[in-house]
C-alpha cells in the first residue's frame, strides 16, 4: 500500500508540473508587484509554479491523511536549534547592561562568556564592532577602546537588563518617565545637530555614556533595541558624519546585513545568505545616487531595481529593494527601515533567501544604503 501511494503521489506531481509548464510557455509574461517604491517586489512565474505544487502537495496530504508514515515532513519548516537566553542580572556599575556586559568590562572576560566574534567591522567611531551570536540568536555588538575595555554596546534582542526595570518591550512612556528628558541635539565641535521630531529613538546622557533607546512603532512604541556609547568615544567623534573610507563602507554593509538577520530571527524567520553579486548591484546604485544627488528606486536612466539586477546577470524568482539615506550608521538606518512598513515587509519577507547590501558616501560624507533582496 505504501509503495502504491508513493507512485500515485509522484505521478500527480509530474502531471501537475507538466501541465503548468505548457500553460506558462504560452503566456511568458512576468508578474511584477510594486505596491510602493519602498516595497518593490518582482516575482515571476517560477514562484507561481512553486505555490501551485505546494498547494497540490497540501491537498494530497489531506487526501492521504491515513498515510502519515510516508508524509512526515510536509508543511514543516526546518528551524535552527533554539539557543538558551542567558539569565540576566541587574547591572551594578551602570544603569544598563547587555548580555550581562557593561561599559568598562574587559575584552578577555567578555570573550570567555561569548566566545570569538562572528565578524569584526569598522564603525563610525573609528573603532570596530565585534559581533557575537549563534546563528543570529543572542545577538550583540561590542566595541572596545585602546585598553581592550568595552566602550560601545548594542543589541536588538531580549538581552537588556537595567537598574530601573527598562528592558526590551518596555513602553516608551515608561522609558521617558524613568529616564527623564531626552537629548534633542548632539553637539560636535561648534555645530549642534538637532534630532528630528518624528524620530523613532530617544538619546539620554547617563553616567558617563550616551544611551540610545530605539522604539518599534509597529509594536506599540515599545523598546526594540539599545545602544550604549561611552562619553569619551562619542565626544571623540568630532563630526556627525565621518569620512567614508573603504573600510567604513564595507563595515556598514556587513553591519546592516547582520542587523537584518538578527531582526528576522526575532520574528522566527531564517537568516538570509550574503550574495556577493547582488551586493555589487546595490553598491553601484548607492554610488549613482551619491554622485548624482538623487534618492529613488528608479535611476536616472529609468531603470528599476529589477532592471539593474537583470542587467548584471542576476536571475531571481522574487526580488525587492530597500533604500535609506542620511543615517550616520547602519544601526540607525536599520532601526528606521524597521519602522517603515514597506521596508519592514521586505526585511521580514519569509520567502527571501539572499541579501546583498551596497553603501556609498556623497561629498558631505552622508551614506546611501541599498539593500537588494532576492530568491533564486
Amino acid at each position: 500500500m505504501t509503495k502504491l501511494l508513493k507512485w500515485v503521489i509522484t505521478i500527480l506531481i509530474i502531471y501537475g508540473a507538466y501541465n503548468f509548464y505548457f500553460k506558462e510557455s504560452k503566456n511568458n509574461a512576468v508578474t511584477e508587484q510594486s505596491p510602493t517604491l519602498e516595497n518593490s517586489i518582482n516575482q515571476n512565474s517560477i514562484t507561481s509554479f512553486i505555490q501551485s505544487v505546494t498547494k497540490e502537495l497540501g491537498n494530497l496530504k489531506s487526501l492521504f491523511n491515513d498515510a502519515q508514515d510516508i508524509l512526515p515532513d510536509w508543511n514543516v519548516e526546518e528551524n535552527a536549534e533554539e539557543i538558551a537566553k542567558p539569565e540576566l542580572v541587574t547591572p551594578k556599575d551602570h544603569p544598563f547592561s547587555i548580555y550581562n556586559i557593561s561599559l568598562g568590562d574587559n575584552k578577555q572576560a567578555v570573550e570567555k562568556t561569548l566566545g570569538s566574534p562572528q565578524r569584526v567591522t569598522t564603525n563610525e567611531y573609528g573603532i570596530s564592532w565585534f559581533t557575537y551570536h549563534h546563528n543570529y540568536q543572542n545577538f550583540v555588538m561590542i566595541g572596545y577602546d585602546e585598553n581592550n575595555q568595552v566602550a560601545t554596546l548594542y543589541t536588538n534582542q531580549d538581552l537588556i537588563a537595567s537598574t530601573n526595570g527598562i528592558k526590551k518591550g518596555t513602553e516608551k512612556a515608561k522609558v521617558l518617565e524613568t529616564l527623564g528628558e531626552p537629548l534633542t541635539e548632539l553637539r560636535k565641535g561648534l555645530v549642534s545637530y538637532k534630532m528630528t521630531n518624528d524620530r523613532d529613538y530617544e538619546m539620554f546622557s547617563l553616567d558617563g555614556s550616551y544611551v540610545t533607546v530605539f522604539f518599534d512603532k509597529h509594536e506599540n512604541n515599545t523598546v526594540t533595541a539599545l545602544q550604549i556609547v561611552s562619553s569619551s568615544i562619542e565626544e571623540n567623534r568630532k563630526d556627525f558624519y565621518v569620512d567614508g573610507s573603504e573600510e567604513l563602507k564595507e563595515g556598514f554593509e556587513y553591519q546592516l546585513f547582520d542587523l537584518t538577520n538578527a531582526s528576522r530571527v526575532n520574528n522566527h524567520l531564517k537568516p538570509l545568505s550574503w550574495d556577493e553579486a547582488v551586493k555589487e548591484t546595490a553598491r553601484k546604485h548607492s554610488l549613482d545616487m551619491a554622485e548624482n544627488n538623487y534618492f529613488s528606486h528608479t535611476n536616472l536612466e529609468g531603470e528599476s531595481p529589477f532592471d539593474r539586477m537583470l542587467n548584471d546577470g542576476i536571475r531571481y524568482s522574487m526580488a525587492g529593494e530597500n533604500l535609506a539615506y542620511g543615517q550616520n550608521s547602519s544601526i540607525f538606518a536599520h532601526e528606521g527601515l524597521m519602522n517603515s512598513m514597506g521596508h519592514r515587509e521586505n526585511i521580514l519577507q519569509k520567502d527571501f533567501a539572499f541579501l546583498g547590501i551596497g553603501v556609498a558616501f556623497n561629498n558631505n560624507a552622508q551614506p546611501y544604503y541599498t539593500e537588494n533582496f532576492l530568491t533564486k
